[in-house]
């Protein structure tokens, strides 16, 4: 079985530097250090400048910063321009407030299969316990796990069994588009197979869905998913939820595109490349 030779983790951050610097400090503590690291930053000011150079100083695997300027949420665009920086032939998106296991980055590479992606899981921190993490910069690593079932009774976890269980790569494999668990802040997708639909459709205005109409082309040309629960989960922390006044109009753009076995985005990463 074919399996990457060098990961490109693209993180997104957009103005949280403390959630920032506790996720890609997880990425440095990785098990697996044949990947890179690319800050897709949707426009954040200096303060996250500042945060990615101290990061940059210290670095164990290569780390790049792009940015684009702050015109709303386009974090298609900027996932976009993230893949466009990668060099690794297999790309893991992650999100700037979403700190990853340890294994993340050799789960990730076990699950690699040519023809799948993998849409990965996570793990929701309640406010206050994000909170806690963040000013004292605590290790969700380092909890054993009667204390991680501690924090999954006293509400501050919305799982366990996934925080201390790893299953092997079997039947993860869907042969039928889903809807469930897509979430682009822990999906991993051959860049060849984002070549191949034009990546990320920076035509999706707002948020939502915009990651489900990449899986849904990706699905139309002929690439399936793979489940990654129980094996890749990251763990998100608390955020006020975005504005999702266009979810609606996004949604039935996705539906269409799948009914018409839509493969290619409007405005993609060819697009985006002939302006960089």
């Amino acid at each position: 079985m074919q399996q990457a030779s060098k990961i490109s983790v693209i993180v997104t951050t957009y103005n949280r530097p403390d959630a920032l610097t506790a996720v890609v400090e997880a990425c440095f503590a990785q098990d697996d250090t044949n990947f890179e690291i690319i800050i897709a930053d949707d426009g954040s000011t200096n303060n996250t400048r500042d945060c990615v150079a101290a990061l940059q100083a210290r670095a164990p695997v290569p780390l790049r910063h792009v940015w684009q300027p702050d015109d709303g949420f386009r974090a298609a665009r900027v996932r976009n321009l993230g893949t466009l920086a990668a060099t690794g032939d297999y790309i893991v998106f992650l999100d700037g407030d979403c700190i990853p296991a340890r294994n993340f980055v050799s789960q990730h590479r076990k699950l690699a299969r040519p023809g799948y992606l993998v849409s990965g899981s996570r793990v929701l921190l309640s406010e206050q316990y994000t909170r806690e993490l963040l000013q004292g910069h605590l290790d969700l690593h380092e909890l054993s796990v009667w204390a991680r079932l501690r924090l999954r009774l006293a509400g501050h976890l919305n799982k366990f069994v996934q925080t201390v269980l790893v299953l092997p790569d079997v039947g993860r494999e869907r042969k039928r588009f889903s809807w469930r668990r897509i979430k682009s802040c822990n999906l991993a997708v051959w860049r060849a197979d984002l070549d191949k639909v034009n990546g990320f459709d920076e035509s999706f205005l707002g948020w939502g869905h915009e990651d489900s109409d990449l899986v849904v082309r990706l699905f139309n040309a002929g690439v399936l998913r793979k489940d990654g629960a129980f094996a890749t989960e990251v763990y998100h922390l608390w955020h006020r939820e975005n504005r999702r006044d266009q979810e609606s109009s996004n949604r039935a753009v996705v539906l269409q595109r799948a009914a018409d076995r839509t493969t290619q985005a409007t405005a993609g990463l060819r697009e985006l490349a002939g302006v960089a």
